[in-house]
């Protein structure tokens, strides 16, 4: 039965390869850091979510060692049936308090938090108003969902409106709007003020991916909404622990509390997949621990970003505008991007080409991704392998 099926599947797979859409995984033998082992050489790290350094700080290490003698490896369940511990509640009531909502629901991950939000919410009364560039864990759960799908231009406020217009016009019971708090491609911030301001005239609610923000933008490091201002305006926040705070695993919702008790109830991916592993629990309490006792890590975050931009712009690069440490470095063909990522790696530096289909045509780019971990010695290095790069494949 089999080889048909093979035969397949082997022709998308030499179609992606053809296309030069092929991913390959470099082996890292170590821990995530600045600077790890990728493929056998040592290498500086410039594609990783590791935005403050967390993923190898002793404290997070240490607090995930005691974890396993005191909580165990898992808890072999999920949350209803006996896979609840006092650290859990605890993380909980932390993610809560940071955030500065009334409830938080632990999910395996953020994929899984945003799989789970739409069905449980929304239904076929309802309108769903996404921002077309949302994260694909975003646009799989409202797939799941049964509520009318609206979709507006990327940061488009005036398309927004008309998709807002549109969904009240078919009659919408409930409507939210629904954007990532920063576009993971570009680095750009979403409008949030202009989308609250635009919820509140449509009386629509407000939610926010805040992913590649929580832990290091804004003032307190609280993300997005904390940044424009509108942190008390946004009604569902969706976040990772799988970046900035730790980069391991897990994801939550974070709400008012009558939507996080209906979540608990009934959204599937918490109902029906284990609970997070204790170590990783107590791994990131370590984490807000940190960030509440100093900002120093996110200062330093903020100063590599504008060193990087800086130095980048000197050497003559394109980059797109912004502040966040996602700094896309844009070279527009396909194959050349491709070739000075392969030739930076030569030179000692690990960074990731985007293309179609993961970018839109003609707009492939390098990502680089600052961590707090960098040092100035590092950032300059890595803006030499640029430009020897560059002139390497010209």
């Amino acid at each position: 039965m089999y080889g048909t099926f093979r035969e397949t599947v082997a022709t998308q797979l030499s179609e992606i390869e053809e296309a030069g859409l092929t991913k390959h995984e470099r082996s890292i033998h170590g821990p995530q850091s600045s600077q790890i082992v990728a493929d056998g050489a040592e290498v500086l790290n410039f594609c990783a979510n590791n935005y403050l350094g967390l993923a190898d700080h002793p404290a997070l290490r240490d607090a995930a060692k005691l974890a396993l003698d005191d909580w165990g490896y898992g808890l072999a369940s999920v949350r209803f049936i006996c896979g609840t511990q006092e650290q859990h509640l605890e993380l909980e009531r932390r993610v809560s308090q940071f955030l500065g909502t009334e409830a938080t629901i632990l999910f395996s991950s953020c994929f899984d938090a945003n799989g789970g939000v739409f069905e449980t919410l929304f239904t076929a009364d309802d309108a769903i108003v996404s921002d077309e560039l949302n994260h694909a864990s975003i646009i799989d759960g409202i797939r799941l969902s049964k509520a009318q799908r609206f979709r507006y231009k990327n940061r488009d406020l005036a398309d927004l409106r008309a998709q807002l217009t549109a969904a009240r016009d078919a009659g919408a019971r409930h409507t939210v709007i629904v954007t990532d708090g920063v576009f993971s491609m570009d680095g750009y911030i979403a409008p949030l003020r202009e989308i609250c301001d635009l919820a509140d005239e449509f009386c629509a609610l407000v939610f926010v991916d805040d992913s590649h923000a929580v832990g290091f933008v804004g003032e307190h490091g609280r993300g997005t909404p904390e940044f424009c201002g509108v942190a008390d305006r946004v009604d569902i926040y969706t976040g990772t622990f799988g970046k900035a705070l730790g980069g391991a695993s897990g994801g939550y919702v974070s709400s008012h509390r009558e939507i996080v008790d209906l979540l608990r109830q009934r959204a599937r991916p918490y109902l029906f997949s284990n609970t997070l592993a204790p170590s990783i629990v107590a791994g990131t309490i370590a984490a807000l621990d940190l960030l509440e006792q100093s900002d120093q890590l996110r200062a330093q975050l903020v100063a590599n970003a504008a060193l990087f931009r800086s130095l980048m712009t000197e050497a003559g690069f394109d980059l797109l505008p912004g502040e966040h440490p996602i700094v896309p470095v844009m070279f527009g063909d396909a194959a050349l991007t491709a070739r000075i990522a392969d030739e930076m790696q030569r030179h000692g530096v690990y960074v990731t080409a985007f293309s179609f289909p993961v970018v839109p045509r003609g707009k492939a780019r390098i990502r680089v991704q600052l961590s707090a971990a960098h040092t100035e010695d590092e950032i300059r290095r890595c803006v030499e392998a640029f430009s020897a790069a560059r002139e390497a494949v010209a």
